[in-house]
C-alpha cells in the first residue's frame, strides 16, 4: 500500500566522460555496477532493520535511460564507453536510417533520431570498425545490470529495445537492420516483454551483495516508463510527466499513436496497451548547470514573489532538442534581463513549464486524448513552487503520490507477474496516497499570453 520498506540512492562517481566534442555524451558502465552493488547492500541492510531479510525478496527489475547503448564481448565486458541517451553524434546515421526504412517508420509511427540506439550502433560500425568487429552484442544499460546479476547479457526488454529499432507490432527485429544496414541480428539481444522472467541471481553475485541465489530477475523498462508506472497513472487515458534531468511524458492508450516527426513514439504496456510518449532534452538539468552552487531551497522560497516573470527561457543547457520539436542543433536561450538570481531561477522554472505545455499540445494534435489531470513524478516534484507554476501554465490539476521514482516503478513491475497477476493490479495496490495541485484561474490569461510569446520567440529561431 505504498509503504517503502527500504531504499538507497547512490551517486555515480567518475562515471561521466569529460572533454568530449559537442553533442557527445559517454559514461563508463563498470562505474554503474559499483554504484548498484553499494545500493543493494544498503537496501538489504535497511531491510534487516525493519524485520525483513533478503529471503523476502521475490523478484528484481531494472530500468535505464532510453537509447543508451554499449558494445560488449562474450563475457559481458564493455568494449567502449556507453553512448548515452542524450548523445546526438549520429546525425548522419539517423538520416541514412530514416531514408532506407521509410516503410518501417510509417508502420510504427515514428522516425529515428540521432540519440536513438540504432543510429549510434551504425555510427560505431562506420567510425569505430575495430570495436564493431569485436562486439558480441550491443546492449542497453539495464541489460548490463541484469547481466551482472544473472550472467546472461543476451536478453533485453521491449521498452529499452524500441530505440534500437525493435518492431513492437510484430515483436521482432525488422529485416532492414540486416538487409540494408548490414548489421547482423546476432549482434542484437533477444527481446521479451517487460516483467517477464529473464534469469535468476547467481550464487556468486548473491554472496557478494547479500542477496539469496535464485531471486527472479525480470525484464525491465526505460527510466521514463518506470517513473510512469510509479506515478499513479495506470488506467487507459491517464498521462504522466516525469520531470528529472529531462522531461518525459507518457500516457496509456488503446491505439497506436503515430508521429511522422518522431517526437512521440509508443512503448508496449506490459498489460497489452500502448504507451505513447516522448522525452525532451530540456528539464531539471538546467537547474543543475545554471544554479550548480546555489541553495535551491532558498531560491524556491522566493519563487512566489516573482511569478509570472517578464523573461522567456528555453531551458536547454546542451546542444539538440527531441521534443516538442526535433532539432539536433537547437540551443537554449534567455530573453530579458533578470533583476537578480531569484527571478532568473523562476524564469527557468517557467521555461520548463512552457515546454511541458507545448508537448501536450503536440500530443493532442496527434490525436491522443488528454484529460484535466496530469500525474507527475521525478525530482521536480520536490519543488512545490515549480509544481504550482506547472499547474498554472498547463491549467490542469497535477497529481503526485507521496513517493514516486523509477525504482518504485521497477518494484511494481517486478511484482506484476510474481506477487500480482497484472501491472494494473500491482500499481493499484503498491502506490500510496495522492496530492493534488490545482491551477489558479487568475494566472490563466497571464501565462497564456506569455506562453504565446514564448512560442513566437521559438519560431523566430526555427524551433517548430
Amino acid at each position: 500500500k505504498g509503504e517503502i520498506i527500504a531504499e538507497s540512492d547512490v551517486k555515480l562517481k567518475n562515471a561521466v566522460c569529460l572533454n568530449l566534442p559537442p553533442g557527445y555524451s559517454e559514461q563508463i558502465p563498470e562505474k554503474w555496477w559499483i554504484a548498484v552493488k553499494k545500493s543493494i547492500v544498503e537496501v538489504t541492510g535497511k531491510m534487516h532493520g525493519k524485520g525483513y531479510s533478503p529471503h523476502d525478496i521475490l523478484a528484481i527489475a531494472c530500468d535505464s535511460t532510453s537509447g543508451t547503448v554499449i558494445p560488449i564481448d562474450k563475457e559481458g565486458r564493455p568494449l567502449y564507453n556507453a553512448l548515452m541517451y542524450n548523445d546526438a553524434r549520429a546525425i548522419h546515421q539517423a538520416n541514412i536510417i530514416n531514408d532506407i526504412a521509410r516503410d518501417f517508420t510509417e508502420k510504427i509511427g515514428h522516425g529515428f533520431k540521432p540519440s536513438d540506439a540504432l543510429c549510434k550502433i551504425l555510427w560505431i560500425k562506420q567510425n569505430l570498425p575495430s570495436i564493431y568487429k569485436k562486439t558480441y552484442k550491443f546492449i542497453h544499460a539495464a541489460d548490463f545490470i541484469t547481466g551482472k546479476l544473472t550472467e546472461n547479457f543476451s536478453v533485453s526488454d521491449e521498452s529499452n529495445s524500441l530505440k534500437t529499432g525493435y518492431d513492437l507490432i510484430d515483436r521482432k527485429w525488422p529485416e532492414f537492420i540486416e538487409k540494408k544496414l548490414k548489421i547482423s541480428p546476432e549482434l542484437l539481444p533477444g527481446v521479451v516483454p517487460s516483467g517477464q522472467a529473464i534469469g535468476e541471481v547467481t550464487p556468486s553475485t548473491a554472496r557478494e551483495l547479500g542477496l539469496v541465489a535464485g531471486i527472479s530477475v525480470r525484464a525491465g523498462v526505460t527510466d521514463g516508463t518506470a517513473s510512469f508506472i510509479s506515478s499513479g497513472a495506470y488506467r487507459e487515458g491517464d498521462w504522466n510527466s516525469t520531470l528529472g534531468t529531462t522531461l518525459v511524458v507518457k500516457g496509456i492508450s488503446k491505439r497506436l499513436i503515430k508521429d511522422p516527426l518522431g517526437r512521440i513514439y509508443c512503448h508496449r504496456h506490459p498489460d497489452g496497451y500502448w504507451l505513447p510518449g516522448g522525452a525532451s532534452s530540456s528539464g531539471g538539468e538546467c537547474l543543475e548547470k545554471i544554479f550548480k552552487d546555489k541553495d535551491l531551497e532558498k531560491l524556491n522560497l522566493m519563487v512566489p514573489e516573482y511569478t509570472p516573470t517578464p523573461m522567456f527561457v528555453y531551458p536547454l543547457v546542451r546542444k539538440g532538442e527531441r521534443l516538442p520539436f526535433v532539432n539536433p542543433e537547437a540551443k537554449g536561450f534567455v530573453v530579458g534581463k533578470a533583476r537578480d538570481e531569484y527571478e532568473l531561477y523562476t524564469a527557468y522554472l517557467e521555461g520548463v513549464a512552457y515546454v511541458e505545455k507545448w508537448i501536450y499540445e503536440v500530443i493532442s494534435q496527434l490525436g491522443a486524448e488528454i484529460g484535466n489531470r496530469i500525474y507527475t513524478s521525478g525530482g521536480g516534484n520536490k519543488s512545490k513552487p515549480w509544481l504550482q507554476i506547472r499547474a498554472d501554465v498547463l491549467q490542469k490539476i497535477l497529481v503526485k503520490t507521496n513517493f514516486t521514482s523509477a525504482a518504485l516503478g521497477c518494484a511494481i513491475l517486478a511484482a506484476s507477474r510474481t506477487f500480482y497477476t497484472s501491472l494494473m493490479e500491482a500499481a493499484k495496490n503498491m502506490i500510496g496516497e495522492k496530492e493534488e495541485i490545482h491551477p489558479r484561474l487568475k494566472y490563466a490569461d497571464l501565462y497564456g499570453q506569455r506562453y504565446d510569446h514564448f512560442r513566437k520567440l521559438c519560431r523566430e529561431r526555427g524551433y517548430e
